[in-house]
């Protein structure tokens, strides 16, 4: 028996990653009732066949709850890590001399291999290079094809496979791994909505992907690398959406400089239409305890402040102590700060300037008449979904529901601010559209007798792109009769 869920009450978008704590099927009905809209199957780790009975158990929400479920699969992208030490590990002195070489001979406190020609051909003098998610800081003072020479800046206990990062060069690597071709094609075989990917530096990176996932999924940009910022409006618009993932922004430049570019990041997305997650250790606290700081609070409110569509638990529900707690506090902060009266005017201080097309044109006009006129709720007809991306573009004030005869539409939308997105048969006619759209707003709940909605749709019917009809309805006690 279907348990239909109403809508919910925030607009933000909350994106749980599942794992250990929170892969069953229970626990996966659990957070979307808590709040989750849309779920992020992490590929790094487990094999493919794991990852079934998840994407199975989430899409079999939609039959239980009568909503499109929506599934992100994030690739794992390149891994740049050291060799191994004699003894497994050691430890750098600050101002020592250390080197990275080709030689897969155990390492010591001089040198150890560094398995990436890539990085030999692409570093420079004077480029640092960060071991271990940042706690250690190498200079770089000569190299060649075979051998880089470093000064020790900041030093420590390293041990065998660390982590390295190269944030001061565009390293000529493709974002995509075997690895990630085969999860790539896996996901796409399985159906997911969205395939996020990592270790991006430059649009060109994202032509393989795009190409890869042929039309089956919409694609998302993880903006982690320095180098992506100097190309971020070009990166942007060659991808669906993109993810400020601040953990390894954070790792490559200064923590000080992540804020600005996390508002830097939103803006661009949502002036050019994309949808924008803020990502990692939003709420870190909650992996093991039942609430938050203040200062994680603060985050996440800002993020929402700022107009990001969705905002993501990694490890807190994931792996945590408190996944259906970190859950159900996303949703309570996001109601609170939807309901603040300031909201609106913090969310538009981005100025959005539509094209010249006539449907930006209705999209814009959408948002000020049902705000003039006090309607309830935008109803769109789409079926790409571009006219409802265009509509939350624009953030209005009331929620957005969208009707679409696409199956693969509705889901993606999952990860899109205030909408609701609804899986229903095509309209015929304009009546036939009218009529549609006051029936789905009572069944949904969006909306109720005596209210006003506005409806969006293209005119012919089954044209996508062609939006160019804006009508004001009037919902009267007579549809009640059509609503059983």
């Amino acid at each position: 028996m279907t348990t239909a869920i109403a809508p919910r009450s925030r607009k933000v978008r909350v994106l749980a990653t599942l794992g250990p704590a929170s892969n069953s099927p229970e626990m996966i009905a659990t957070l979307f009732q808590a709040g989750a809209d849309a779920f992020r199957v992490n590929m790094s780790h487990g094999d493919q066949q794991s990852k079934v009975a998840v994407i199975e158990a989430i899409r079999a929400l939609e039959k239980e709850f009568g909503r499109p479920t929506t599934i992100l699969a994030d690739l794992q992208g390149p891994k740049l890590r050291v060799g191994k030490f004699d003894g497994g590990r050691t430890v750098l002195e600050h101002n020592n001399t250390f080197v990275l070489d080709r030689d897969p001979t155990p390492g010591d406190a001089t040198r150890v291999e560094l398995p990436h020609k890539e990085i030999f051909e692409a570093i420079e003098p004077g480029a640092r290079l960060l071991l271990d998610d940042g706690k250690l800081v190498l200079r770089v003072t000569d190299h060649d094809s075979d051998r880089i020479t470093t000064v020790v800046e900041v030093g420590g206990p390293l041990s065998n496979n660390k982590g390295l990062n190269v944030p001061d060069v565009v390293l000529p690597m493709a974002a995509l791994t075997e690895k990630d071709r085969s999860d790539l094609a896996f996901a796409v075989d399985q159906g997911v909505d969205w395939i996020a990917l990592s270790f991006v530096q430059r649009p060109e990176d994202l032509w393989e992907a795009r190409k890869l996932i042929g039309g089956k999924a919409a694609l998302l940009a993880k903006i982690e690398k320095p180098q992506a910022i100097d190309r971020l409006e070009e990166i942007v618009e060659a991808c669906d959406g993109v993810m400020v993932a601040r953990g390894d922004l954070g790792v490559e430049l200064p923590p000080q400089s992540v804020p600005p570019l996390q508002k830097r990041i939103v803006e661009t997305a949502r002036r050019l239409g994309r949808p924008v997650v803020v990502a990692t250790q939003m709420l870190e606290s909650m992996i093991q305890s039942p609430s938050p700081t203040r200062a994680e609070v603060s985050d996440v409110a800002t993020a929402i402040y700022d107009g990001a569509d969705a905002i993501m638990l990694s490890a807190e529900s994931a792996a945590g102590q408190w996944p259906v707690e970190s859950v159900a506090m996303m949703n309570s902060i996001g109601v609170s700060v939807e309901s603040d009266p300031m909201h609106g005017d913090r969310v538009h201080f981005t100025v959005m300037r539509p094209d010249p097309t006539t449907a930006d044109a209705l999209a814009e006009a959408a948002k000020q008449i049902a705000k003039t006129v006090s309607a309830t709720a935008i109803i769109c007809f789409t079926t790409s979904g571009s006219t409802a991306r265009r509509i939350a573009r624009e953030r209005p004030s009331v929620p957005l529901l969208v009707l679409t005869p696409n199956r693969d539409t509705a889901r993606r939308l999952g990860l899109l601010w205030g909408t609701h997105a609804v899986h229903t048969r095509d309209v015929e006619s304009f009546e036939d559209m009218v009529g549609k759209a006051k029936r789905m707003a009572l069944r949904t709940g969006i909306a109720h007798a005596g209210d006003r909605v506005i409806v969006m749709a293209g005119v012919p019917f089954r044209t996508p792109g062609s939006t160019n009809v804006l009508h004001v309805v009037h919902i009267t006690g007579d549809e009640l009769r059509d609503y059983a």
